[in-house]
């Protein structure tokens, strides 16, 4: 199983296409089984999910629906289905855990400490992750490499052996105006907070404009200092660089 993860990852690495579409389609081929792509709407998942769309690809959609986010992202979740003429199937937090996080830490005790937003981002956001990506043989993410200092080193294609499957990152080379470039040339509807100054949009209590001369995602968790990472994408021991 881990070699198959790692000559996979290391194949598709080997050639990646300069196109969106060919790079999603190359990796439909390479990967038997089922390939999922979560979006959380922002800009990086509405062009994947017009480029998945458009070429036909058997590529399943999933959303995160932690219960707390803009009203915006509601409204594109909606207006991307009408677009495409598909649906993006929403992954919720566990009741129960739910609660017990509320009654633990109250409606807003996340920014308490670092400790309890990771528990809040850890009901809400990994935990569904893990029901998203339960029998998943690829999952595509909107990670590209100018996002953050720890994103840095990602590449097309990783072997993640904790989930047992193939990470994709389709933009990982890409930069934040050519993505931004490609959403209006294409007309792919967007998030109207992107044009107030939200660059990466989480949840409504999570998330600030970006100032001028911060990082793409210094309006996540603003009140924090560090990598601001919800454990979604946390470095594992993936395959060697090929």
């Amino acid at each position: 199983m881990a070699e198959d993860l790692f000559a996979t990852a290391q194949a598709l690495n080997a050639t990646v296409p300069d196109d969106l579409a060919e790079r999603l389609g190359a990796a439909r081929a390479a990967i038997p089984g089922r390939l999922v792509l979560t979006t959380g709407f922002g800009l990086e998942g509405q062009l994947l999910t017009h480029g998945i769309a458009r070429a036909g690809l058997e590529i399943e959609l999933v959303t995160l629906d932690t219960g707390r986010l803009f009203p915006e992202t509601y409204e594109l979740w909606a207006e991307t289905e009408r677009r495409y003429g598909l649906r993006i199937r929403a992954v919720h937090p566990d009741a129960a855990a739910l609660a017990r996080l509320t009654d633990r830490h109250g409606p807003m005790g996340f920014r308490a400490s670092v400790a309890a937003r990771e528990a809040c981002c850890g009901v809400r956001k990994v935990a569904p992750l893990a029901m998203a990506l339960d029998g998943v043989a690829g999952w595509v993410t909107g990670l590209r490499r100018s996002q953050s200092a720890a994103r840095r080193a990602t590449r097309f294609a990783e072997a993640d052996m904790e989930r047992g499957l193939v990470k994709l990152a389709p933009l990982f080379d890409w930069t934040a105006e050519a993505v931004a470039s490609h959403i209006r040339s294409l007309d792919i509807p967007y998030n109207p907070l992107f044009d107030r100054g939200f660059v990466s949009i989480g949840c409504q209590p999570c998330t600030r404009p970006v100032r001028v001369g911060e990082s793409e995602r210094a309006g996540r968790w603003w009140w924090e200092e560090g990598a601001r990472e919800c454990g979604l994408h946390l470095p594992p021991p993936y395959a060697p660089a090929a």
